[in-house]
């Protein structure tokens, strides 16, 4: 019995925590190639609705082939606000200091265009609390210098798990890339998983 070699996979990201992320599903023959797009939200544009379009034009920006490209965006909302990736320390103390002791939602988008062009999406919403951080726990954290580049200042595969109160939802999508939704997605598009 001859069998037809899988198409292959691009993931439009280079974060190391969605290339990880994925390997938890049994991918490991993928490329990667980051998507080079404007981030900037558009004026009003809701959290959902920013995460939904940039994982959508993430996959769109690639050029089209015989490849499955999955695109992600992960925004961390205080109500209609999207908090920046912090790229600073003044970023990540604003950000970690609105979080501290309240409820906050981890928007998790995904995207995934077909050989065929078809487009698939789904969305993860996660709610975290950040317990009330005193000052020495919000110094000791940027202290140890995770924040950077991340959504809302913070890592939750890191040492702020040790801050967080609860979570409502999915870990790996606050992480980065919602797994339980990844797979059914590329299920639904005919992607062979084992």
């Amino acid at each position: 019995m001859i069998t037809k070699p899988s198409p292959p996979l691009i993931l439009a990201s280079a974060s190391p925590r969605r290339h990880e992320l994925l390997g938890r599903l049994g991918l490991s023959d993928f490329s990667v190639n980051a998507a080079d797009i404007d981030e900037t939200p558009a004026a009003r544009e809701t959290p959902r609705d920013y995460a939904r379009r940039m994982a959508r034009e993430k996959a769109l920006a690639l050029p089209a082939g015989e490849t499955f490209v999955l695109a992600g965006d992960t925004v961390v909302a205080v109500g209609r606000r999207i908090l920046p990736k912090a790229e600073d320390e003044a970023t990540a103390r604003t950000c970690l200091s609105l979080l501290s002791g309240r409820r906050h939602r981890v928007l998790s988008a995904i995207a995934l265009r077909a050989p065929d062009g078809t487009l698939r999406e789904r969305l993860s919403e996660t709610v975290v609390r950040f317990k009330q951080m005193s000052t020495r726990e919000l110094d000791a954290y940027i202290a140890g210098g995770e924040w950077e580049g991340k959504a809302g200042g913070y890592a939750i595969q890191g040492s702020a798990e040790g801050l967080i109160a609860w979570i409502s939802g999915s870990h790996s999508g606050v992480v980065g890339l919602p797994l339980f939704e990844t797979r059914a997605l590329l299920q639904s598009a005919g992607f062979p998983l084992g």
